[in-house]
């Protein structure tokens, strides 16, 4: 029998609408260069979805929405509701970067090195 995680070359068998249950967007809006950790409550959890898990244990240490997504692997989009859905519950904090334009407008200089250094090391 098939796990429903194990499809040709480690990409999981099962669709990622079916990972969010037909949603298609988050409870609430999440940066890709927010920053997410397992909360103590998560380690106290009962059992959860693999990817709801495997989630939580990534984010042990800090790491971004964007990161999340490259090493689960799985869509940007189904990262950001699965992690939503993983803080509603408490099971994860969200720290959501400071406001991203100055004054004029435009985007800030210094959070855009940090996506793209982001995604370099991605």
């Amino acid at each position: 029998m098939t796990s429903p995680h194990g499809g040709q070359g480690g990409r999981p068998l099962v669709r990622p609408y079916a990972m969010t249950g037909g949603r298609t967007r988050p409870r609430y809006q999440l940066a890709i260069e927010a920053l997410v950790s397992a909360t103590p409550q998560a380690y106290r959890a009962g059992v959860l979805l693999p990817e709801h898990a495997r989630i939580v244990d990534l984010c042990r240490e800090v790491k971004s929405v964007a990161e999340v997504s490259a090493l689960v692997p799985m869509p940007l989009g189904v990262a950001r509701i699965l992690v939503a859905d993983l803080a509603e519950a408490g099971l994860v904090a969200i720290h959501q970067p400071a406001a991203a334009t100055d004054s004029g407008g435009a985007p800030d200089v210094t959070l855009l090195e940090r996506v793209l250094s982001g995604l370099r090391k991605l």
